[in-house]
Parts: structure tokens; sequence; C-alpha cells
């Protein structure tokens, strides 16, 4: 389902473990400093970047479909451009109807794909595009 409204959006936000496709290792850039603000609000995170071995103490690893089994994942955020987005919608699904994990996915500010969208919503996964995660967060938590 398309996620735009708050009551929906605190459901999407009711997660325990965020991947973070597209984390950064570098402080000071939005990829690295919003998943550090939701790992120090409580949220386990998994960084996925194939060029990094671990981000905020935590083993990052080069895709979604690298994260092992027995993590298991109730988001996926993603720091990527829109033209990647579309894939890894995908992999979050294939996800979803493979290990039966993944129930939402959530594109940043800026990035935005419709069409994954839809796929998202047909696999039964919420979907949230061009809204920051932290900003939300900040602005719902209770």
């Amino acid at each position: 389902m398309n996620v735009t409204d708050d009551e929906g959006l605190r459901a999407v936000l009711d997660a325990e473990t965020v991947a973070v496709v597209g984390c950064s290792t570098t402080a000071g850039k939005a990829a690295h400093d919003i998943p550090a603000y939701l790992q120090r609000n409580g949220y386990r995170i998994v960084p996925v970047n194939p060029f990094a071995d671990e981000i905020l103490g935590e083993t990052a690893y080069d895709s979604l479909a690298e994260v092992p089994e027995d993590v298991e994942i109730d988001l996926v955020d993603v720091f990527r451009p829109s033209e990647e987005a579309g894939g890894i919608v995908d992999a979050a699904i294939e996800r979803h109807e493979t290990v039966g994990d993944v129930r939402a996915v959530w594109l940043q500010l800026g990035i935005t794909d419709d069409e994954a969208g839809e796929r998202a919503a047909e696999a039964g996964l919420d979907f949230v595009q061009d809204k920051c995660m932290k900003v939300e967060h900040a602005r719902l938590a209770e």
C-alpha cells in the first residue's frame, strides 16, 4: 500500500530492524547521519553497501540478497538514486516472498518510483517515497 497519511507512517515506523540500502560510511552525509539517528532511537540498522565491511558498528552487506535469512528485516530504507529504486524494491519483494520478512520499503526524500510502488503494493508491502525517515520519525514519535 502506498502510505501517505500519519497513521500509515506510524505503522511503517513501528519496525525494529531497518536495512539501509546505500548506507554511507561518511559522517555528515544524510545516508550516514539518518541511519545513525535511527540507531540512536532504538532501531537495529543493517547497512547495505558493497564498498564497506562495517558501518555504525554493524556488518555491512553487498546487497539486500546478501543479508542472511536469520537477520529479520522489517523495513528497507533506500538511499540510492530514483533510477536504482525499482531494482531495490524488486529485491525487497523477492526477500518478502522467499524469507517472509520485509513488510515495507521507504524511499528517502527526493527518491521516487511510482511503478516500483505499485509492485510493492501488489506484493503486500507498505511503500513510502519522497519522505525523510528521520523527519517523519521525529515528527510522529510519541
